[in-house]
């Protein structure tokens, strides 16, 4: 029996080297395409994805000693959460590196402001978005594992039905209607 994701980050986070590459490599191939389907074509300009994905593998590796699976969809989770987190860091970067050119330069453009202006959450944005983060994660640990599990590949790593179906060893039609329950429920909870 192939051994679980939860066994392969137990052993990573006491130090296991060969599990933490194992972990990595078996997730490698959804990371790509999750930052791919991501990254804007402004930041593209400045580092490629396979920079974006080496950089979120080294501190997910830095970080998986603090990490406690819920189930092998959390670490999947979690992962996508980290690209997520870097994209957004490496635009901020790159804006405020674009504006200090800017400044230097004596002047912003019309375009530049806006934005620059549109690249930067607020803070009441930024707590609105993370209440909303908390009740949806509220309301996915309500669904069944399997529900989960379907939303999560679906609509966070970016599956499609029939990628999403195969990993979960049912068929595409199963898995469109199971979706359908599934989000009808989550809007309940929500």
């Amino acid at each position: 029996m192939a051994e679980s994701d939860e066994a392969r980050i137990e052993r990573a986070s006491r130090g296991d080297v060969r599990a933490a590459e194992e972990l990595l490599e078996r997730h490698l191939p959804d990371l790509r395409r999750y930052v791919r389907r991501r990254v804007s074509p402004a930041l593209l300009a400045h580092e490629s994805t396979s920079d974006l994905v080496q950089s979120v593998c080294r501190e997910v590796l830095q970080d998986l000693a603090h990490f406690r699976p819920q189930d092998e969809a959390s670490f999947r989770a979690w992962l996508c959460q980290s690209a997520l987190r870097k994209i957004l860091d490496r635009q901020r970067f790159h804006a405020a590196e674009k504006r200090d050119r800017a400044r230097e330069a004596g002047a912003f453009s019309r375009d530049e402001l806006s934005a620059l202006a549109a690249s930067f959450p607020s803070p009441s944005g930024d707590a609105m978005r993370q209440e909303e983060l908390e009740r949806l994660e509220r309301a996915l640990g309500e669904l069944d594992e399997s529900d989960r599990r379907l939303v999560l590949l679906i609509h966070l790593e970016g599956l499609s039905h029939a990628q999403a179906a195969e990993r979960l060893g049912t068929t595409e039609v199963n898995s469109r209607k199971q979706l359908s329950r599934a989000l009808a429920r989550l809007s309940r909870l929500l």
